[in-house]
């Protein structure tokens, strides 16, 4: 429980959005890549000065050694270095004078001065040494105020002149002047330097800070935008989109993946529409088929009462109304086989049986069926077919059925006199049937809802308002299984043409000229 409560808080303290990670992570990546590049530099400058200051020591040593040489060449009267090893009196006096010691400590050196005379030997590589004589060696400490930035490092540098030979009468003597703890600027530069450094890694980093912050943002905006989205969508609001112009700042792939939630967004939003307005139709239909059916009902219940009171005992009147009421029973009958068929139709559970046939033998057949009804009426029915069969693959019972319903409607609406023409064309890429009469028309409001069940147009009509409004519907439903459309043109006081469109074969073909059940008004 103890261990927890750290590991919580840690959890707690990390940044959660992505814009903060972002920043962090850009500005860490800046700044140790700074640190390691500074500590190179200052590494290789550290190196580069200690060379430089060694280098400027072993040329102050060379000063001092070649000053040293001389003195003792002009304080000797004979050989600098005697016999047996040991400096000439005068010239260790005047080597081991203080003044001179601190003029070469403090002047020439700049360091604690170390100073050796004596004969010299040479090593099998060439090297010179000196063997200090008894009495010679020689030092001074510096003690120098150092010069602004200076400051005492342990470095050491040393030079050798030798042999020198002043006789052949005597041996080789040399000189071997070693400098220590110099005053340098090494410190104080690589100071400054890190300094420097410092501010522009300080500098470097608030301008990591900014570009990361606005770089995350480019990344984080548009998350965002889609996480709120997404939010909104879950609450039902479907229209929400991700502006486009927002996300394309981001990159391509979160560019793409906006484009890709607006456009599973769209569909969502038309699959919840088709199913409401599923629904909405679905309820109308319940609400219209109710309303279909109550009639003929409400009628037989009130035979059925006036044939239970006197009225049954009239033989002419109980005549009557069981007459109306197999009439009523006949119209039940055939509303619920048009339901049931619409309903087939709609649903896909009704299959086409296509056939290679003529098209003509339906449409001709379906004309002889109304002939006997266009004489009752006093229209002229008349058929004009081209004198080649006109074979398209088609359900011969269902496209007769369609031209039923289009011939029926034709001869409801067209008054005693008038006519009612068929044609049947080939076309191309299919065949074309026109059904046109010379009836009262159809009102411009009513067009584009000819199609919808139930619907029966203007209730003052009495042979509009007489049929079930379901005919043009199960018509359009046809026509769209076979792949055609079906398009009206009319004109009140004119008549009406419709004109049905079919493809050759509508197994492969997609319906021609545009969405099945187009309404064309003229």
């Amino acid at each position: 429980m103890v261990a927890r409560g750290p590991a919580r808080r840690g959890r707690r303290l990390r940044p959660r959005s992505v814009q903060t990670r972002l920043t962090l992570a850009f500005v860490l990546v800046v700044a140790l890549s700074l640190l390691f590049v500074s500590a190179i530099i200052l590494n290789r400058l550290d190196e580069e000065f200690r060379t430089q200051e060694r280098q400027n020591l072993e040329d102050r040593a060379a000063q001092v050694g070649s000053v040293v040489v001389f003195a003792a060449s002009v304080a000797a009267d004979g050989p600098v270095v005697l016999p047996g090893n040991v400096v000439d009196p005068q010239v260790a006096a005047a080597l081991s004078d203080e003044a001179f010691l601190q003029l070469l400590a403090n002047r020439l050196g700049r360091a604690d001065v170390r100073i050796s005379l004596g004969f010299t030997t040479t090593d099998t590589a060439g090297a010179v040494d000196v063997v200090p004589a008894s009495n010679g060696t020689y030092s001074a400490t510096l003690t120098a105020s150092p010069e602004p930035g200076q400051a005492r490092e342990r470095l050491a540098a040393s030079t050798t002149f030798g042999p020198i030979n002043t006789s052949t009468l005597f041996d080789p003597w040399g000189v071997e002047t070693i400098l220590a703890n110099p005053y340098t600027t090494r410190a104080s530069t690589l100071a400054t330097i890190t300094g420097l450094l410092i501010a522009t890694t300080l500098l470097a980093l608030m301008a990591a800070v900014v570009v990361a912050a606005i770089v995350a943002s480019r990344f984080s905006i548009p998350l965002r935008r889609l996480t709120e989205a997404t939010r909104s969508l879950g609450a039902g609001d479907l229209a929400m989109r991700v502006p486009t112009a927002e996300t394309a700042a981001g990159g391509a792939e979160i560019a793409e993946l906006a484009r890709g939630f607006n456009a599973m967004a769209a569909r969502l939003e038309e699959s919840v529409a088709t199913i409401r307005h599923d629904r909405d139709r679905s309820r109308e239909f319940l609400a219209d088929v109710s309303h279909e059916l109550r009639t003929p009902i409400a009628a037989m219940m009130t035979f059925n009462e006036l044939l239970r009171e006197r009225a049954g005992e009239d033989p002419a009147a109980r005549a009557e109304f069981l007459e109306s009421s197999r009439q009523q029973l006949e119209r039940l009958d055939w509303l619920a086989q048009n339901l049931l068929e619409l309903s087939r139709l709609e649903t896909g559970l009704l299959a086409l049986d296509l056939r290679p046939d003529d098209l003509r033998v339906c449409v001709e057949s379906a004309v002889e069926q109304a002939a006997a009804g266009a004489n009752r009426r006093g229209v002229a029915l008349t058929l004009q077919m081209p004198p080649n069969p006109v074979r398209i693959r088609h359900d011969p019972q269902r496209i007769g059925q369609v031209m039923a319903n289009l011939i029926g409607n034709g001869l409801k609406f067209t008054p005693r006199g008038g006519s009612v023409a068929v044609e049947v064309k080939n076309q191309r890429g299919g065949a074309a049937i026109v059904v046109q009469d010379t009836g009262v028309g159809i009102d411009t409001t009513e067009l584009p809802h000819i199609f919808e069940r139930f619907y029966r147009g203007s209730q003052a009509d009495e042979a509009r308002g007489s049929g079930s409004g379901l005919g043009l519907a199960i018509v359009k439903s046809i026509v769209d299984m076979h792949g055609g459309r079906v398009t009206v043109e009319s004109r009140l006081g004119r008549g009406t043409t419709f004109t049905v469109s079919l493809p050759r074969d509508p197994r492969p073909a997609e319906p021609a000229g545009g969405e099945a059940g187009e309404v064309v008004i003229s």
